[in-house]
């Protein structure tokens, strides 16, 4: 993949070493020469997370003075909050560590899941990228849920879960308001396995956030094995949720809602999930450094990352491995930080109440 991302990059390599110099000044004496960069993503291999690092650590690598080795290494467990923990107490502060959250690095952290010893307070957020979500059944079931919902509504569904204070909380609380019966195992490293138990027939329902749904499971529909029931959506200017440009022929979550139950959905439950999938997908990927790091080297990440999204041919690089959402350096990546960490009480509320009656999960 380095080889084929790195395409038009190469020969631009020295002018964008330039461009981080005028803008930095003295951090050009920064020089990686012969380092690594360890970006440790907190989930298995082959899942969101590790496809967006994956993609971007060549470019980055690019535009870091002295090209470094960028690592990704895996540090998968307790649906993130592991590596997450290991980040903030263990990790160095010396500007060769970064690290990769999402909505399952988030949830606990909002919902105070005594698991979590991070806090978002302590981590300086360098990129951010949006995304989408897709759900998806086997064939013969997709093919009941496109000829006669009603009866698809029935099925007795098995799905492989991180855990419900997860990023999974967005599809669990989505299935329970459409009244399907939704069995999950929890446990699992990452939404990569959950994949896998997928294509291995332990489990017959399955969503992946867009970059994983790109890379790993259009294979999967192209042969038939997979057919796409339903997306997330994404937020338009009004905050209202329409069709992902991605996935355009996928109805919404909503569009489903309206189809099941003859109405708009309302009320605390939709509340309550649509300020989750705001926080989980709309907000949902971040990569941070130790607010403690240098800042000429925070400053350095910050804008190595954005010389890569301002590039001019990334959205084509990029649009198989992320689809075609925002990403965001600087202020916008700050103000998209807050809206990632922070949740009206409400809906934190009733979510809580909601996980201790559907799993007796009492936080």
């Amino acid at each position: 993949m380095k080889k084929t991302l790195n395409l038009g990059i190469k020969a631009n390599s020295f002018l964008f070493s330039i461009l981080i110099a005028i803008s930095y000044g003295s951090s050009a004496a920064l020089n990686y020469q012969g380092e690594t960069i360890k970006w440790v993503v907190p989930f298995s291999a082959g899942g969101g997370a590790d496809v967006l690092a994956r993609f971007y650590a060549p470019l980055l690598s690019e535009n870091i003075p002295g090209t470094p080795n960028v690592d990704v290494i895996n540090m998968p467990g307790a649906g993130s909050t592991k590596g997450a923990n290991w980040f903030s107490s263990e990790a160095p502060i010396d500007g060769k560590t970064i690290f990769s959250t999402s909505g399952s690095t988030q949830f606990p952290f909002l919902l105070g899941d005594p698991r979590v010893k991070y806090n978002y307070n302590d981590w300086e957020v360098i990129l951010a990228s949006s995304t989408g979500g897709v759900a998806y059944l086997p064939s013969d079931l997709g093919e009941l849920w496109e000829s006669d919902l009603e009866s698809a509504l029935d099925v007795n569904f098995v799905f492989a879960s991180q855990g419900p204070t997860r990023l999974d909380l967005v599809p669990l609380l989505a299935w329970n308001m459409l009244g399907m019966n939704v069995e999950p195992i929890f446990g699992i490293k990452g939404r990569a396995d959950g994949r896998l138990m997928f294509e291995q027939g332990y489990v017959n329902i399955d969503y992946q956030t867009s970059s994983s749904f790109l890379a790993k499971v259009t294979p999967l529909v192209e042969k038939g094995q997979a057919i796409p029931i339903m997306t997330w959506g994404i937020l338009d200017d009004n905050a209202n949720i329409i069709r992902d440009p991605n996935f355009p022929d996928i109805p919404t979550f909503r569009e489903v809602y309206i189809k099941v139950h003859n109405k708009e959905p309302s009320g605390s439950a939709w509340e309550a999930w649509k300020a989750f999938f705001i926080a989980g997908f709309s907000a949902q990927k971040m990569v941070v450094i130790n607010k403690n790091t240098d800042q000429e080297i925070i400053d350095l990440f910050s804008k190595a990352f954005e010389v890569i999204i301002n590039q001019e041919n990334f959205s084509q690089i990029s649009k198989n491995y992320l689809g075609v959402y925002p990403q965001s350096t600087g202020m916008k990546a700050k103000t998209f930080k807050e809206r990632a960490t922070q949740i009206d009480p409400v809906a934190i509320s009733w979510v809580k109440s909601w996980l201790n009656d559907s799993y007796n999960l009492n936080l």
